[in-house]
């Protein structure tokens, strides 16, 4: 799990926007599901070994109405949304 003060300030390299970090993967069951999300670019980051991979090419670009459902899941799991 990524130290709260890690997260307040990290931010997406594409938008330069403040990001969605799900801890617990989306299911919010297993730290392995973990995931970092760009609502504004709709950008989804992998997290290998604890360490947020924010490689432009390497994260998977996202429909909007998939962003949106995933916000709204955010908000459920009461994560801190930008």
């Amino acid at each position: 799990m990524l130290a709260p003060e890690l997260v307040d300030v990290m931010v997406c390299p594409k938008s330069k926007q403040a990001v969605v970090y799900f801890p617990r993967g989306e299911a919010d069951r297993d730290e392995a599901d973990a995931f970092v999300l760009c609502p504004a670019s709709r950008l989804r980051y992998r997290i290998d070994d604890g360490v947020p991979v924010f490689l432009i090419e390497e994260a998977t670009e996202l429909a909007p109405a998939e962003v949106e459902r995933l916000v709204r899941r955010a908000r459920e799991l009461q994560l801190h949304v930008p």
